[in-house]
């Protein structure tokens, strides 16, 4: 061990030898004459130098000199070591000191889900019902069809779905609907009857295609003499059919999508007529009128009403029991039931009836669970039928079904809370 730090003596030689040339001063050595200097360590031939020739004698006396203590003892080897180990830790610990970089805190991934477009869909009062409707079916004409209502035309069927119905006596005291579509179309409709005169006057408020099987002499020649849209099964047969399960004249049925259709090859496009005035529906917390009677021509036809405060309609029943509709056994409840008193004849032949349309007399509006009276008008026989309260201001409907019954008197409308 002690040798490993004794100076080698071939070391010793060189530094002897150095004080020596320290005497002498400084000369220029060529790289030719490094070459073959015996004395050399290193074993590796030297470049030549490529510096400017006023340098040569410097660079050439830093490699004698690089030599003479190059390798390094074991000693001095170590000792370089651990000062390069020394050196290295306190720079490594420096740097985490002095190291105030921000911890990393991972960011929540945000989604954008793309937004999903809705189709927009608008919709209009209907011009008919007041229901809300897709616009197409205002284009679309009104068909008003002659439905019977003599105990063997019972259960009707399409009475349901109408957007408006009219209800009169047309001859014997046996009543007689009109229906009037727009919005709606049932595929099974009928029995389908006969028409009247004041029929036609309420159609024609509604610039609509009649559809009946014949009609009154009157009538027949009224639909002429006006320019009524007529629709009669004697001319158009193939949009009318007869059903087995009942026998003639109370088999005929049809459907609105084929009146519709018959009325457009006839040229009778959309109907153009002012819609009624219409609210929002407001059931009463204390209801008036829950119950309604219309004493029509008698207990075969007399026609009674129950307020569902639930639907805000009314159960319509006639002779005693539900009036339902065949399509569906369902009972029909309108959204406003109207009495309308209307002056009231028979005809000369003693058969007919006769009522006046034409003109204005009281209204009985029952809507909400109340009953508001007020006053029909209309001036002419193709202006539509208003309603109006005491001080001439139109009096708005609920919207949905609406169902006018023409009585002789008020005394024949009552109703109780």
């Amino acid at each position: 061990m002690i040798d490993d730090f004794r100076p080698a003596p071939r070391r010793t030689e060189s530094l002897q030898e150095n004080k020596k040339n320290l005497k002498v001063e400084p000369t220029f050595t060529t790289p030719s004459q490094v070459a073959a200097d015996t004395t050399s360590r290193d074993p590796r031939p030297l470049v030549q130098s490529t510096a400017a020739p006023e340098t040569a004698p410097v660079i050439a006396g830093r490699w004698t000199r690089l030599k003479q203590v190059w390798p390094p003892t074991k000693r001095q080897a170590l000792v370089g070591i651990g000062v390069f180990i020394l050196l290295g830790s306190g720079i490594g610990a420096a740097l985490v000191l002095t190291n105030k970089a921000e911890p990393v805190v991972s960011k929540p991934v945000v989604r954008v889900e793309k937004p999903v477009t809705e189709p927009i869909i608008t919709t209009v009062a209907s011009a008919l019902s007041g229901l809300q409707v897709d616009p197409s079916l205002n284009t679309k004409p009104v068909i008003g069809v002659m439905i019977e209502n003599s105990p063997s035309a019972r259960p009707q069927s399409g009475l349901a779905p109408a957007g408006v119905v009219y209800e009169a006596v047309a001859e014997g005291g046996i009543t007689r609907f009109l229906a009037l579509y727009q919005d709606t179309n049932p595929a099974d409709i009928g029995p389908i009857r006969s028409v009247r005169p004041y029929y036609l006057h309420w159609a024609m408020g509604y610039d609509a295609a009649v559809a009946h099987v014949g009609g009154s002499p009157e009538a027949l020649a009224n639909i002429k003499s006006w320019g009524t849209r007529d629709l009669d099964q004697f001319s158009n047969s193939g949009s009318y059919h007869r059903v087995s399960s009942r026998s003639a004249p109370h088999n005929v049925y049809g459907a609105i999508d084929g009146f519709t259709q018959l009325a457009q090859a006839k040229g009778f496009a959309g109907s153009t007529f002012t819609a009624w005035a219409r609210k929002a529906e407001a059931p009463s917390a204390a209801p008036t009128a829950r119950s309604i009677d219309m004493n029509l021509s008698g207990p075969t036809y007399n026609v009674h009403y129950d307020y569902d405060a639930a639907t805000n309609s009314y159960n319509r029943s006639m002779a005693g029991a539900p009036h339902v509709d065949a399509n569906g056994s369902v009972q029909i409840r309108p959204k406003v039931v109207i009495g309308l008193v209307t002056p009231f004849a028979i005809q000369s032949d003693r058969v007919h009836s006769e009522y006046g349309t034409i003109g204005s007399g009281q209204a009985y509006i029952f809507q909400d669970g109340t009953v508001t009276i007020g006053q029909w008008n209309k001036p002419d026989i193709k202006a539509m039928m208003t309603f109006t309260d005491a001080a001439g201001n139109p009096l708005p409907l609920n919207p949905g079904q609406t169902w006018l019954s023409a009585v002789t008197a008020p005394t024949k409308i009552t109703s109780a809370p």
